[in-house]
């Protein structure tokens, strides 16, 4: 990996493996946790968006494994949201930001992100609402356009508003956020791929890496893991890339 020095590869890989195991933990591909990493160590952002969005598809179809196979998984759910944010993350994928925009855009989904670490938007569950399928399908377009853009999944922005809304549980907008994930990444590197951009080679090398994070992640996340410390650190440190981002 030539963009870091062999001392920072070792730094990098630890960090990269202990993000896909939070992420994966709690049903997500974990991409604003990779986005703020790459910040951190100046990726160029034509690496950053294609490597998020290929970590995302190993990541949460891992982490979709563990939860299905513990019948988390409520199709009914899940549904009305991918339906919309498909089309509209493939949309995405085809759109090239401003790097100054893209920046800023990614610095604030990256607060959202920090903050939900902390506690602020892990809402408690509720007594089970009826889905709203109108309201339900704008919220997948939205959440999918944005990640088509940014390089994203959306678990981070959908998991807190099916809580919020009573729609589902905690282990079970786990499942529904990390096939989400999956199928909105899968749409925006379709659109990338279609928009005539490629995915570097560097962005390969640290699939292996997030993967090993994210079979422990799945595995423990699906059970009864929870590790608040963990949070703490890793909210502190997107916090800080967001900044980082934010205000160069």
């Amino acid at each position: 990996m030539n963009l870091l020095s062999s001392e920072n590869i070792l730094l990098f890989s630890f960090a990269l493996i202990v993000i896909a195991f939070l992420y994966s933990s709690v049903g997500h591909g974990g991409a604003s946790g990779y986005l703020a990493l790459m910040t951190i160590f100046a990726f160029p952002v034509a690496i950053m968006k294609p490597s998020a969005l290929l970590l995302n598809l190993f990541v949460s179809s891992i982490s979709f494994f563990f939860y299905y196979r513990m019948n988390y998984f409520k199709p009914k759910l899940f549904y009305p949201f991918a339906i919309a944010s498909v089309p509209a993350a493939f949309i995405g994928g085809f759109i090239t930001l401003d790097n100054t925009i893209y920046k800023i855009i990614l610095g604030i989904v990256l607060v959202f992100a920090a903050l939900r670490l902390f506690g602020i938007f892990n809402f408690k569950e509720k007594e089970a609402v009826e889905i709203k399928l109108p309201f339900a399908l704008a919220i997948g377009f939205a959440i999918g356009l944005l990640s088509g853009m940014l390089g994203i999944g959306g678990g981070i922005i959908l998991s807190p508003i099916l809580l919020f809304l009573g729609w589902a549980s905690v282990k079970e907008s786990a499942a529904i956020s990390s096939l989400f994930i999956f199928v909105n990444s899968f749409a925006g590197m379709l659109g990338f791929f279609l928009g005539g951009k490629t995915v570097p080679m560097e962005s390969f090398y640290l699939v292996p890496i997030a993967v090993v994070g994210g079979i422990l992640g799945g595995f423990y996340g699906s059970g009864k893991f929870s590790n608040r410390t963990l949070k703490m650190v890793l909210g502190a440190v997107i916090l800080m890339a967001s900044i980082k981002l934010i205000f160069p």
